[in-house]
């Protein structure tokens, strides 16, 4: 009874039936019109078939293209305001005027160091491809003199986060999805608090969607009390804004310049097991040190400045700034960044890029699996054509629509030689691949279509560094945890179950 009552009278729920009210109610005025006057009604339906027309043209993913043509066609006026709302994964001009401006000013201080790309090069033709895939698309370079270190689960990752906090002399930044008073968020915010005092630069993004859960309206608000500069990222207002679906799934941790740690673990106690929430939640994330968290460092700033409509000194939080010693090298990292205004699906080319040049292997952690049908036939052509891809998916569910979603995908990808791991302890929020003992990537971003084209994400490219082994090595634990599937598991479903899955993956690129 409290969840449902936490629920029903949550500022989630509030403001959803808010905006539903609203695109209700303009649904009815034009169902009335279009109703009583043959010319409106007319109009919407040339309209329809315009925005259909326009919709296949474009360059975007085959299933999202079909299912607004299904949306719209089965039913115009609905379909239009909801497409129009939600449909298209770029911000408004006005807003991506303002992140370009920022972009450009912080882009500006990357350096390419053409020694280092060549390095890379020569030792392998398909990994500098892949990297120079994402200077040009994504805008982020090579990187040499920086350490790299896996974490197989957040309660790993806590203690050296508290402890880069503790050794902060001159700023820290943080940028999370999720944030939730306890243990782990508490603990850091102590922290942060005294360095403020201390005149260190602290400062703090959340996303308003992803914690509109687990912290009251106007929590930001608090943080400033305690002197710990803070903002949210679009703030979920009870208006329809196009901008609404754009979120800010990042995880970014940077301080002095020259520390940084990111992957999928938000700051709340069930990333480190604190609090027990569907079994055992197994997550990861990798610490850099070095040249390369300029680029963490620069994706922060642009986030930081576009929100507060300010610039400042860039300069001043590069790496080199802050560090006494020489930095030493392991290996290539390339930081990266994925945004829903570049019309680029970095994320996404990223992982098909790893799955398309994989000799041997390709060893994949992810929470959802709702893929588009480019990585459906990529991961199966990978199978086919020997190459031994592993897929793990949770056990046990956060969200049980996802999940039945998630598993409607079993079956083609079983039938064409694609392993299927469900991680039985628990639910695993990982993000990872990792190929060959050579390259491996961890980030925020999942297998699904919210992520891979409509938030803001982040990952760590890597090549030969000490983190590339840990990852498979963290693989091979994980496989011998989970249960492995077979195709009599996706048959044994009832008939119902299964058409409510097909139903499901219609529409799985609106959700």
């Amino acid at each position: 009874m409290k969840k449902i009552l936490h629920l029903i009278f949550g500022r989630f729920f509030v403001v959803a039936m808010a905006i539903i009210l609203q695109v209700l109610w303009l649904c009815v005025v034009l169902w009335q019109l279009s109703y009583k006057f043959t010319y409106v009604n007319l109009l919407v339906r040339v309209i329809a078939i315009i925005v259909v027309l326009v919709i296949v043209n474009k360059w975007t993913n085959p299933a999202n293209k079909l299912s607004w043509t299904f949306l719209i066609l089965l039913s115009p006026i609905f379909g239009l305001m909801v497409y129009f709302l939600f449909g298209r994964s770029g911000l408004t001009k006005h807003t991506r005027e303002r992140m370009d401006a920022v972009n450009r000013q912080v882009e500006a201080l990357f350096q390419r160091d053409s020694a280092v790309e060549k390095g890379l090069e020569k030792e392998s033709r398909s990994a500098y491809l892949q990297s120079s895939y994402i200077d040009k698309w994504a805008g982020f370079p090579l990187y040499q003199n920086t350490q790299t270190k896996y974490y197989s689960c957040g309660e790993e990752m806590f203690p050296d986060m508290l402890e880069a906090l503790r050794g902060a002399k001159h700023f820290i930044f943080l940028e999370y999805f999720i944030i939730e008073e306890g243990y782990m968020f508490n603990t850091i915010l102590d922290i942060l608090e005294e360095k403020a005092k201390a005149g260190v630069d602290v400062r703090f993004i959340y996303d308003d969607v992803g914690s509109i859960n687990s912290i009251s309206f106007g929590y930001y608000k608090k943080l400033q009390e305690r002197g710990i500069p803070c903002v949210t990222f679009n703030p979920f207002k009870p208006l329809i804004s196009v901008v609404m679906n754009n979120r800010d799934h990042r995880k970014i941790f940077v301080v002095d310049g020259y520390i940084g740690f990111t992957g999928g673990i938000n700051l709340a106690d069930e990333y480190i097991n604190k609090v027990k929430r569907f079994g055992y939640w197994k997550d990861t994330g990798v610490r850099i040190e070095g040249e390369a968290v300029w680029s963490l460092t620069a994706m922060f700033l642009e986030m930081w400045n576009y929100i507060n409509r300010s610039t400042e000194d860039y300069s001043r939080f590069l790496p080199s700034v802050y560090r006494e010693k020489e930095f030493t090298s392991d290996g290539f990292v390339q930081p990266y960044g994925d945004s829903p205004l570049d019309n680029e699906n970095v994320g996404e080319n990223i992982y098909l890029n790893i799955i398309n040049r994989a000799k041997n292997y390709v060893y994949i952690f992810t929470p959802y699996l709702i893929i588009d049908h480019e990585m459906l036939i990529c991961l199966s052509n990978a199978a086919k054509s020997g190459v031994d891809v592993r897929i793990v998916t949770p056990g046990v569910p956060d969200k049980k629509a996802v999940y039945l979603l998630t598993q409607s995908y079993y079956e083609p990808l079983l039938k064409n030689g694609v392993k299927i791991f469900q991680y039985t302890p628990g639910f695993i929020h990982a993000k990872c691949f990792v190929c060959d003992d050579e390259i491996a990537t961890v980030g925020s971003v999942n297998l699904d279509y919210r992520s891979l084209f409509l938030h803001f994400e982040c990952g760590v490219f890597m090549y030969r560094s000490k983190a590339v082994m840990q990852v498979k090595e963290d693989c091979l634990r994980t496989f011998e945890e989970s249960e492995e599937m077979d195709v009599s598991f996706c048959r044994r479903r009832r008939l119902p179950v299964r058409m409510v899955q097909s139903l499901m993956r219609l529409f799985a690129p609106l959700l």
